[in-house]
């Protein structure tokens, strides 16, 4: 807790762990920056799962920085953990698994599709070059119109955007 409200005189509120636990906060409370006196809950919900003292432990093990992290994660653990007491949030990571799965094979399927349209597109554009090469008034239309293509067939043939 911050040195600044003993200065001014006002109490040092403890923070929502200390809180709960009916204990003293102490300048050097691990708890206190991650359970703020305004989020009671965050703490309760935390306790309820995994118990204050193996909270304590984690955090101290853990380097200053990556702590806020470790309590993001305990916190939503904790909340899956009450909403689904077997699987906790491995519920949601199987889920979120096999929806990826979905979408790849989704996507697998749209890529197949894809590849056999530009064939058909390939061989239905090489039809229509060999009969202009034939028939010079196929030329015009806009399907060969709208590409220029450069083919080698017997005749040397080619066919230019018109």
């Amino acid at each position: 807790m911050g040195s600044d409200s003993r200065v001014s005189g006002m109490p040092e509120l403890p923070c929502a762990a200390c809180r709960l636990l009916h204990r003293k906060c102490s300048p050097d409370c691990i708890l206190a920056p991650h359970f703020p006196t305004d989020q009671p809950n965050k703490f309760v919900i935390v306790h309820k799962v995994f118990g204050a003292s193996t909270v304590v432990k984690m955090l101290q093990t853990l380097v200053e920085a990556t702590r806020e992290d470790a309590v993001k994660s305990l916190v939503y653990e904790a909340n899956a953990r009450l909403q689904d007491p077997v699987y906790g949030c491995t519920s949601a990571v199987i889920y979120l698994q096999n929806y990826i799965q979905q979408l790849q094979s989704q996507l697998t399927t749209t890529r197949d599709q894809v590849t056999k349209l530009q064939e058909q597109n390939y061989h239905l554009l090489q039809v229509l070059m060999e009969m202009s090469c034939t028939d010079p008034t196929i030329m015009n239309s806009s399907l060969i119109s709208s590409t220029v293509y450069n083919t080698s067939s017997t005749d040397s043939c080619q066919i230019y955007n018109i």
